[in-house]
């Protein structure tokens, strides 16, 4: 539901995101570490990810761009730290796809380490397609839908309700649906717009997003309760279930249900529900 970017070179902000209730972490080399601070960034995120201490939450790192000078060295760093996955930024090609995956060949990487692609281009949205349809051969595992650097490049303005960008973000969703990944909605800047942010939280939701990067914090909170499904929807879903799992529907595509028409493929919306809330269950236990 909620990953959150944490500045590589705060060292006091990599100790502190032991204790905060994300869902996963984004340690970051990029935007947040300045260019003389990248080799400590590099060096403290190595050993917070060596000294583990994050419980369930998935740990990500952030490298630098393809056509920066430090992005060979935080590979290197990442294969041996061996987090759950690094978040490759500005990808535009399955070309750059294959940079990173020949590199983490190269050092021979564990294969538990995945891919994750920053979508923030337009070249990359563009080519979501094709970049999906490579994710078996790169360790590809989801997109994140970058709205600020597309705004920069594209000159789309960033608006409340972003009507501007839904066809964009649709055809990423799309892309990565149709190959199996994940994909998670970009952060919100203004994080002091609590409203705001609830209401992007809840279309970036609406829209089919798994979940929200975030920039504060504070967004953690918000951005959970909206991405995590209500109690009244998972005991809907534990009810489909049941129905189609009595003798007399075994057989049948489509039964009655709550005064309500329920399909099989309705059976497969309740099983995700479902396996999210035991996820998140599975997330506050000791």
């Amino acid at each position: 539901r909620s990953l959150l970017f944490m500045p590589g070179s705060n060292a006091r902000a990599l100790e502190k995101a032991r204790n905060l209730h994300a869902d996963g972490l984004i340690l970051d080399l990029e935007d947040s570490v300045a260019p003389d601070a990248k080799a400590v960034a590099r060096d403290q995120i190595a050993a917070a990810v060596a000294a583990k201490g994050f419980g369930k939450r998935e740990v990500l790192i952030r490298i630098n761009a393809l056509d920066s000078p430090w992005w060979i060295d935080d590979v290197a760093m990442a294969g041996k730290a061996r987090p759950d996955g690094i978040l490759v930024p500005k990808i535009s090609s399955v070309e750059d796809l294959n940079i990173i995956a020949d590199r983490l060949s190269d050092i021979n990487a564990d294969m538990s380490i995945r891919v994750w692609a920053m979508i923030e281009t337009s070249r990359a949205v563009l080519h979501a397609e094709q970049l999906a349809a490579a994710a078996r051969e790169v360790r590809l595992a989801g997109f994140v839908f970058g709205p600020n650097d597309i705004s920069r490049e594209t000159r789309i303005r960033m608006l409340p309700g972003r009507a501007a960008m839904i066809p964009m973000i649709t055809h990423c969703i799309l892309a990565s649906r149709a190959h199996g990944l994940e994909i998670l909605d970009g952060p919100y800047s203004d994080f002091s717009n609590v409203d705001g942010f609830g209401q992007e939280c809840a279309q970036g939701r609406d829209l089919g997003f798994d979940g929200k990067t975030l920039i504060h914090p504070g967004q953690i909170e918000a951005c959970n309760a909206i991405f995590t499904p209500p109690a009244e929807e998972v005991a809907h879903a534990r009810r489909i279930i049941a129905a189609f799992e009595r003798p007399e529907n075994a057989a049948r595509g489509a039964i009655s249900l709550d005064g309500q028409m329920v399909e099989r493929l309705h059976a497969d919306m309740a099983k995700r529900t479902i396996a999210i809330s035991d996820a998140i269950a599975a997330m506050a236990q000791p």
